[in-house]
């Protein structure tokens, strides 16, 4: 069997969660083959190397175990409680394997919570990078106002247990019952301590009811205080759950709890009416050498040149792809397009009153 890390054997094997492993090791209480080992990231192998947590020699893995609970009010979401309140732990009846909960719920909360002795998965569910969506339904004090759900939903800071201000992530908001005191629907895609508590005493309101009732692709569906096993196909999923988000969030492809950003505009060059050319003189089809505009050819016309007043008393023009060395030619002859039969600039048109300047 290939070496893998120590907090995850110890962590498969039912002893301790990943992070609790990590702490055994460096305080120094994990050995392998009767050296101390306090260096995290070391690596053995289970079925060669002998290891001792605490000084009691780890067994083989055993079989993984995954459970479903509604928590009621009352209960502490620990293995065990210093103050030696009632924990989750007190509502397993028949399960003998070392389970422990993934995340938490406090003291007041209740609703979905998952327990589980899969250390890989747990970790997966609880890392914040997941972007595992758990949805609540909090009853709070008072109808806040419009501006302040919409500073929850973007993001809001708050304090931690260090005392320090943080950044929660976005998150979706939607009213679900309104009255006095309303009822919403709160989706976040991490877990601080107490942050929906926090989020809603910051805008000045006071929560009085929190009850998870999604977690990932799981939903409430046992009355409190029960559990239940979930079958291969919903550990399956919440697997797939974990992969998902991940790849949604690191390619930007949702938007949680935000307006979809418009997209950025392009600027293209604006391209010329084909009905023109470059410049800005109107196209015509071109003619074979000496046709005039209606259509009729030199021998045809009379000797007429290309260059003739078409029947309807206008100068034929030249197409873009003749020869300007043609045109030349046309001007300086005595075709009624050269230079001699234009008016001047000045000179009065036919029509007007001589010594007047054309407008």
């Amino acid at each position: 069997m290939p070496s893998e890390r120590l907090q995850k054997i110890i962590a498969a094997a039912g002893i301790a969660s990943r992070r609790s492993a990590e702490k055994l090791i460096a305080g120094g209480l994990v050995e392998v083959n009767g050296k101390i080992v306090s260096e995290l990231g070391s690596k053995a192998d289970p079925e060669r190397d002998h290891i001792r947590v605490n000084g009691k020699l780890l067994h083989a893995a055993e079989p993984h175990v995954y459970l479903l609970m509604n928590k009621p009010k009352g209960y502490v979401t620990t293995v065990s409680d210093p103050e030696r309140r009632p924990t989750v732990m007190d509502l397993l009846r028949g399960i003998r394997a070392r389970v422990y909960p993934v995340g938490r719920l406090d003291y007041a909360s209740e609703g979905l919570l998952l327990l589980t002795n899969d250390g890989e998965l747990a970790n997966l569910l609880m890392k914040a990078a997941s972007h595992v969506q758990k949805t609540y339904l909090v009853k709070i004090a008072g109808t806040p106002v419009e501006n302040g759900l919409d500073k929850l939903r973007r993001g809001i800071t708050i304090l931690n247990d260090r005392g320090q201000r943080v950044r929660t992530a976005p998150a979706k908001i939607s009213s679900i019952r309104d009255a006095e005191n309303p009822w919403y629907e709160v989706t976040l895609t991490e877990g601080k301590n107490r942050q929906i508590r926090k989020m809603f005493e910051e805008i000045g309101h006071h929560v009085e009811k929190i009850k998870r009732v999604r977690y990932g692709p799981r939903t409430l569906d046992v009355h409190p205080g029960e559990f239940r096993h979930l079958t291969a196909g919903e550990v399956e999923k919440l697997r797939a759950a974990t992969r998902a988000q991940r790849r949604a969030s690191s390619s930007g492809g949702e938007n949680f709890g935000r307006p979809a950003k418009a997209p950025a505009k392009t600027f293209q060059r604006k391209e010329r009416p084909k009905a023109f050319n470059r410049e800005g003189r109107k196209e015509h089809p071109q003619r074979p050498q000496g046709e005039t505009r209606s259509g009729a050819t030199e021998a045809n016309s009379g000797g007429r040149s290309s260059g003739a007043h078409s029947p309807g008393g206008r100068t034929a023009k030249y197409g873009p792809a003749q020869d300007r060395s043609a045109r030349g030619q046309d001007l300086s002859s005595g075709s009624p397009t050269s230079r001699s039969s234009l008016p001047r600039r000045g000179s009065p048109r036919r029509g007007s009153i001589r010594g007047s300047r054309p407008r």
